[in-house]
C-alpha cells in the first residue's frame, strides 16, 4: 500500500479507535466507580449519613469523569477530571491494602471463642467445642466444651447444606461421625462482632474475619432447621477411613492457622465450601474446578458427581431422602438423650447403619 494511502487509511480510522479506547476507559471508570462505593459502604466508619455523603461525592466525581470523556461541556476539565478520580482511587487502593484482620474486637457470644486443638497420635482433644442450647437465633445458653475424640474410631463423614438464601446459595458443613457414637461439625463462619449481621457483599470487601467453628450437631445443625427456619440436607460421604482421618485433620490444621494468623472471610475465594474443597484437593488433587464451587447450593451435586457420595442413588432421591426439616422438628429442644437429635434426622439417609441409628 502506498504510504500516502496508509496515511489516509489510518487518519479515517484514528476516530473509531479512539471511541473503542474511550469506551474502554469508561466502562473501566464504572467498575472502579463501583467498587469505591461499596467499598467505603461497607468499611469506611462513622454514621450512616458521612458514608452516604462520601459515596456520593465519590459516585459524583467518577460520572463527571466519564461525562468528560464524551460531552463537550466537560471536556475542557477531563484532565484534571481524571487525575482527580485517579488519585482518589489510589488512596482507596492504598487503604484496602492497609486493612489487617484481627483477633481482638468484640465478637458475638457464637463466634467468641476460637477453637484449639491437640493431638496426640490418634487422640485429638479439641477446646472450645461450641454446645449452645437455641430456643431462638436471639435466645440462646451459652456451653463451650473440651472434648476427646479418638481418630481410630473414626467412622463416617457427612455433609450437610444449609439453604438461607435461595436454591443457588447454601452453607455447607462437614459431620464426623465416631464408633463410640459422639459426632463434631466443623463449619467455617464469618465472626460477626456483637452489632454485625452477615452480608454477602460485605463479604467481599473484607468487612469480616472468619472463624473455624466445631460444634454439636445439636448446636450447629438443629439452630439452623429449628431456631432460623432453613431448608437443611444431610448427605452421607463415601470416604475411605484414611481419607476421613485427612478430612478432619486437615480441619485441625486450618483450626491452628487461623489461631496464629487471623483472615478475612472472602464471599468467593474462602468461605465454607472452599475450605471444604481445599482440604479434599489435599486427599484427591486432580478434583475439577466448577460453578458450583461459587454457587454452593449446587455443591453436593458436584459431589455426587465426583463418587463423593453413596453410591447406588441418583441425586434427585438423595436429597429428597437427606431432608432433615420434619424429622429435626420433632425432636425436642430438652431431650434427654443428647443422640436424639443426630439419630433422628439421619432416619432415611441412604449410607447410614442401622447400628447408628441405634446408638
Amino acid at each position: 500500500m502506498p504510504e500516502h494511502a496508509f496515511r489516509e487509511y489510518a487518519r479515517q480510522r484514528r476516530p473509531w479507535l479512539t471511541c473503542i479506547g474511550r469506551s474502554l476507559l469508561a466502562v473501566a471508570l464504572a467498575a472502579a466507580i463501583g467498587w469505591g462505593a461499596l467499598l467505603l459502604a461497607y468499611q469506611l466508619p462513622g454514621p450512616g449519613i458521612l458514608r452516604g455523603i462520601v459515596v456520593a461525592a465519590w459516585s459524583l466525581l467518577g460520572i463527571a469523569a466519564i461525562a468528560s470523556l464524551a460531552g463537550r461541556r466537560l471536556r475542557p476539565a477531563r484532565g484534571l477530571l481524571l487525575a482527580a478520580f485517579a488519585l482518589g482511587l489510589a488512596g482507596l487502593l492504598a487503604w484496602w491494602a492497609s486493612l489487617a484482620p484481627s483477633h481482638d474486637r468484640d465478637w458475638a457470644d457464637d463466634v467468641a471463642r476460637l477453637l484449639e486443638a491437640e493431638v496426640h497420635g490418634d487422640t485429638v482433644l479439641l477446646h472450645n467445642v461450641r454446645n449452645f442450647e437455641w430456643r431462638t437465633e436471639e435466645d440462646y445458653t451459652p456451653h463451650w466444651e473440651t472434648r476427646r475424640y479418638d481418630l481410630a474410631g473414626l467412622a463416617s463423614a457427612d455433609l450437610v447444606m444449609s439453604y438461607w438464601m435461595g436454591p443457588h446459595i447454601a452453607h455447607t458443613l462437614v459431620s464426623f461421625g465416631f464408633e463410640d457414637g459422639s459426632r463434631v461439625v466443623f463449619s467455617l463462619e464469618i465472626r460477626k462482632e456483637r452489632h454485625e449481621s452477615f452480608s454477602a457483599l460485605g463479604g467481599f470487601f473484607r468487612r469480616f474475619e472468619q472463624v473455624l467453628v466445631a460444634a454439636d450437631e445439636r448446636d450447629i445443625v438443629r439452630t439452623r432447621s429449628n431456631a432460623r427456619g432453613e431448608d437443611v440436607y444431610l448427605y452421607r460421604l463415601d470416604v475411605p477411613r484414611e481419607a476421613l482421618r485427612a478430612m478432619f485433620l486437615g480441619y485441625v490444621a486450618e483450626a491452628g492457622e487461623l489461631q496464629e494468623r487471623p483472615a478475612f472471610y472472602n464471599s468467593l475465594t474462602s468461605n465454607c465450601t472452599t475450605i471444604i474443597f481445599k482440604i479434599a484437593r489435599h486427599i484427591a488433587p486432580g478434583l475439577p474446578m466448577d460453578y458450583r464451587l461459587l454457587l454452593s447450593g449446587h455443591f453436593a451435586s458436584y459431589a455426587h458427581d465426583q463418587g463423593a457420595l453413596v453410591p447406588g442413588h441418583d441425586f434427585a432421591e438423595l436429597e429428597a431422602r437427606g431432608y432433615i426439616n420434619p424429622r429435626a422438628l420433632r425432636v425436642p429442644a430438652d431431650a434427654p438423650d443428647p443422640q436424639a437429635f443426630s439419630r433422628a434426622i439421619r432416619q432415611q439417609v441412604p449410607g447410614v447403619t442401622a447400628a447408628e441409628l441405634s446408638q
